[in-house]
């Protein structure tokens, strides 16, 4: 991983010695020059996003994009936020990063510098360490709403970040706890080669060993040009496993239970959480999914606040649409700067927004707290009342997280 970060941080600081050149990015086309207008610093605030909205990760980007554009859809329904007695509206800038750390980290810099954003989302974690190269830095300080669960991007102590998604080393033994418990000890490997992946399969295969398991041969596929998995889960049953690890995308996650259950398998399955369960169970029976341990989908949260919150999701893009963690997280996590600022009485000082975070996440308004939220802690980790799930007999159990 420490390979991953520093390849991460070379491109990204080469990258952003162009695009630290204020006239070089006010010269891209398209946006509003940053303080153009008085009027509209006074009555507006500008939440960036950069994020993946085309290529293979777009349905992911698009997903965390919609959750802000809901949040502020509801504070402008609303009035506005209210900062200092005055009513200042939310509007959402978004750009397309394709997923690339570099391009983050121009995106990032157009939406200070040319859009006035002073809190700037980004869900993937290659992005966000190439952001916290530059946000404490410069005359335009900006605040990263972190959507990754990768717990690297905390290494730094980044003091304007607020991490969004529970930490997934934090998953590794409730998960291995809640497999090994009801199917036995031998895990069986095939999980994705992509980065996120590799540290994911790294550290639950050591918590797995830890707890007295055994761990198998990996079987590791590209979830994002594999189209089909019989070959690799061929290989993984051969060795008689108990569990199989796997995780991606949902999409190929589904494939591979598929292939796993039509090749006899009876066992359990362990998910990244990158997979979704409630968009595996439109892909395959959820009956397939029987023993598969991953995140709770929120439509079986033991909350007061989901209901509402997925009822308002579905009636604004369709029925048929889920409401995944990308979309309420990201939704939970603006409402917490919205209050933030208001506490604070101020859009454009980064500093006083995070001093006014902790106290922000505790008097959240329920309506706006789909997950219900219990606070932030000392590295600045939104914290709720977390819940992963096992399906038995084609449902959904959830699992208090301990």
């Amino acid at each position: 991983m420490k390979m991953v970060i520093d390849e991460i941080r070379k491109t990204t600081r080469r990258r952003v010695l162009i695009a630290a050149a204020v006239a070089a990015v006010m010269a891209l086309p398209g946006a509003t020059l940053f303080g153009s207008s008085a009027a509209e610093a006074a009555d507006s605030a500008v939440i960036g996003y950069s994020g993946p909205l085309s290529g293979g990760a777009a349905l992911y980007g698009r997903n965390a994009l919609r959750g802000l554009e809901m949040a502020a859809d509801d504070v402008n329904a609303a009035g506005g936020m209210d900062i200092g007695g005055q009513k200042v509206k939310l509007e959402i800038q978004s750009l397309d990063d394709r997923y690339l750390p570099n391009e983050t980290a121009v995106n990032a810099q157009r939406l200070v510098y040319q859009n006035g954003a002073r809190i700037v989302f980004i869900p993937h974690s290659g992005g966000i360490l190439a952001a916290q190269g530059f946000n404490t830095k410069g005359p335009q300080k900006f605040i990263i709403g972190a959507y990754t669960s990768e717990p690297a991007i905390l290494k730094q102590g980044n003091p304007l970040q607020m991490m969004i998604p529970p930490r997934y080393n934090a998953l590794f033994k409730p998960y291995a706890e809640a497999a090994m418990s009801r199917f036995g000890k031998r895990l069986g490997m095939v999980p994705g080669t992509h980065a996120y992946a590799k540290e994911w399969t790294k550290g639950f295969s050591a918590t797995w060993k830890e707890m007295g398991g055994e761990v198998l041969t990996d079987n590791a596929v590209d979830y994002r040009t594999t189209t089909d998995f019989s070959g690799a889960v061929a290989k993984a049953l051969s060795e008689k496993p108990d569990v199989l690890f796997i995780g991606g995308p949902s999409q190929p996650t589904a494939l591979i239970v598929q292939a796993a259950r039509e090749q006899g398998f009876k066992g359990g399955f362990v998910i990244m959480d990158q997979a979704k369960p409630e968009e595996m169970d439109n892909i395959v029976p959820i009956e397939m999914m029987n023993g598969l341990v991953g995140n709770l989908p929120l439509e079986y949260y033991p909350s007061k606040n989901a209901p509402a919150f997925i009822k308002k999701y579905q009636e604004k893009y369709g029925a048929n649409e889920e409401a995944v963690a990308e979309i309420g997280l990201n939704y939970t996590a603006l409402m917490v700067f919205v209050r933030a600022m208001e506490l604070a009485g101020t859009t454009e000082d980064p500093e006083k927004i995070m001093a006014a975070l902790a106290e922000a996440s505790k008097t959240l308004p329920a309506e706006r707290n789909p997950y219900e939220l219990t606070g932030v802690d000392a590295d600045n980790n939104m914290a709720s009342a977390f819940q992963m799930t096992v399906v038995e007999n084609g449902k959904y159990v959830p699992l208090p997280f301990k």
